[in-house]
């Protein structure tokens, strides 16, 4: 930031200081307190600038990333934009591979910052040549001078948030914190924030959020990788059919599961609840919240930080869509359509 003027150089030093905000309808009676890490608040709108930032100039720094240099990532979306806008400000060529359950939201936001796009089936295998990895291993091997971030094999993914996401979290509790509960997809927000955490408090429990019809949960209990887990699922940037090794699975204490169903309402009741706009992870993450509190995770001592990975305008296509929700089987006589309707005047 310039040191007379309040003006910022760019949006890149936007990135971090996220605020912390209370949970206080959707959490009601629910034993402890509850606090959201608004990740929405990034210039990118999501959790994923701090990786961008923190991966590409580290790659500067090892003369890895010169000037026309293009940058390669394999993204459900929310990376492929914060790589996007970083590489507008820093003069690099972007060409991203993206899974088809990427909503045509992401898609259109990813070509709006000027990446190239390729997407690629969802659900097909990990080593299929048509995955989105295999793309953007291809992509890399025929771009001269070409980068991959390889988010979910990337070390520095867990150190973007070891020194910014842990310890602005540690900062803004006070050091009261009990309980962090993040979704986990590459792992590396939870398995960052997480080895910070617990470096100033062994004590504090780490609950992964995961999918049904993803590998997670059960890897982290048995180490065991079993293909009869994976099945197609809904939710974007949440679970994964392979084991990133961007995942500290020995940081995290549990895996919780949710469905694709339960997350989609769970999102849109937190935007009539809190106010908060944001995204299905968001959902999925506070519908683990609900389930763990009906379990008894909590009590009237914790202090539980819930991380809310971006914002709900990527999403517009989905769960916000009242024709997405009811073509998916969401609305029945249990989940009425809720929203207002509406009126035109003629």
């Amino acid at each position: 930031m310039k040191e007379d003027l309040q003006v910022y150089d760019n949006v890149l030093q936007l990135i971090g200081n996220t605020p912390l905000i209370q949970l206080n309808k959707i959490t009601q009676g629910f034993k402890g307190e509850f606090f959201a890490k608004v990740e929405a608040f990034n210039p990118g709108h999501s959790a994923k600038d701090r990786i961008a930032l923190y991966i590409i100039e580290e790659a500067e720094r090892k003369g890895i990333l010169k000037p026309g240099s293009t940058i390669i990532e394999t993204t459900s979306g929310n990376t492929g934009f914060s790589i996007a806008m970083v590489s507008v400000i820093k003069g690099y060529e972007c060409i991203l591979a993206v899974s088809s359950k990427a909503s045509n939201d992401k898609i259109d936001m990813l070509k709006t910052m000027g990446a190239k796009v390729y997407v690629c089936p969802a659900h097909v295998s990990a080593d299929d040549p048509r995955s989105y990895y295999q793309v953007a291993k291809r992509l890399h091997s025929e771009t001269k001078g070409s980068v991959y971030i390889n988010q979910y094999f990337n070390d520095l993914n867990i150190d973007a948030h070891f020194i910014s996401t842990g310890p602005e979290i540690w900062k803004q509790t006070e050091g009261e914190i009990t309980h962090l509960v993040a979704c986990s997809g590459t792992g590396g927000t939870i398995s960052g924030t997480a080895r910070y955490l617990k470096q100033q408090n062994p004590e504090i429990k780490v609950i992964g959020i995961d999918a049904y019809g993803s590998v997670l949960k059960k890897y982290h209990e048995t180490k065991e990788f079993d293909s009869g887990e994976i099945y197609p699922y809904r939710i974007e940037g949440l679970g994964k059919n392979l084991i990133p090794s961007a995942t500290d699975f020995e940081i995290i204490d549990r895996f919780i599961k949710v469905s694709d169903e339960d997350s989609a309402h769970t999102a849109r009741e937190l935007a009539k609840t809190e106010g908060l706009f944001v995204g299905y992870t968001s959902g999925a993450a506070t519908q683990g919240l609900k389930q763990l509190a009906e379990e008894g995770e909590f009590d009237e001592n914790s202090k539980v930080v819930v991380i809310f990975p971006d914002h709900g305008s990527r999403y517009m296509g989905k769960v916000f869509s009242d024709d997405w929700m009811e073509e998916q089987g969401f609305f029945d006589t249990k989940n009425e359509i809720e929203a207002q309707p509406i009126e035109f005047i003629k």
